[in-house]
């Protein structure tokens, strides 16, 4: 047997990480779900991931400078190929703060790749010609670097739509507890 090795003075001995869940704030691990925590953390990264992925692969298309909101916003006005109001994409993309999505907008009118158009009181956007190339460029990368990277077969693309039912089911959650967190 190996005698055990010795921390130099003023260093840390080196130990092996426990096997308790990898969360970012170990304060809020909850005897009732870890696994929440660890949920947490793994939507944080993945978030942050996705954010950049978007702003890249955008760049890649050639529209550089774009927040992953304006990337968003843009993909959501293309969405169907039909007008939407303010609030419907608010709505959708579950974003409280609509001067958020309408900064977006103007941004992307200014690179005209959106349009407005008035109706009556109401304001409706729509993905321009030059605006639906970006997006069609945007799709061809996403195919080349992230679908074709995936090799997913029909087990894993099962497995992601479960992640994604569980996700909105996990949306709801959190916005009823914001609900009542508000009303504290």
């Amino acid at each position: 047997m190996k005698p055990e090795a010795k921390p130099i003075a003023g260093t840390k001995a080196k130990h092996k990480p426990d096997s308790g869940p990898i969360v970012s704030s170990a304060h809020l691990v909850s005897a009732q779900s870890a696994e929440m925590s660890e949920f947490e953390f793994g939507l944080i990264v993945a978030g942050n991931a996705f954010h950049r992925w978007v702003v890249h692969c955008m760049a890649a298309a050639g529209l550089k400078d774009l927040t992953p909101l304006d990337v968003l916003v843009l993909h959501h006005v293309t969405h169907r190929a039909r007008d939407k109001r303010l609030a419907d994409i608010c709505f959708i993309m579950n974003v409280e703060d609509t001067h958020l999505v309408n900064y977006a907008l103007k941004k992307l009118q200014n690179l005209g790749v959106v349009a407005s158009q008035k109706n009556g009181k109401e304001v409706t956007y729509a993905a321009t010609d030059t605006g639906r190339a970006y997006v069609q460029r945007y799709r061809e990368i996403r195919e080349s670097c992230l679908i074709d990277a995936l090799n997913a077969d029909d087990a894993l693309n099962r497995d992601i739509g479960e992640l994604a039912r569980l996700l909105r089911v996990l949306s709801g959650m959190y916005d009823q507890a914001a609900r009542s967190a508000a009303s504290l």
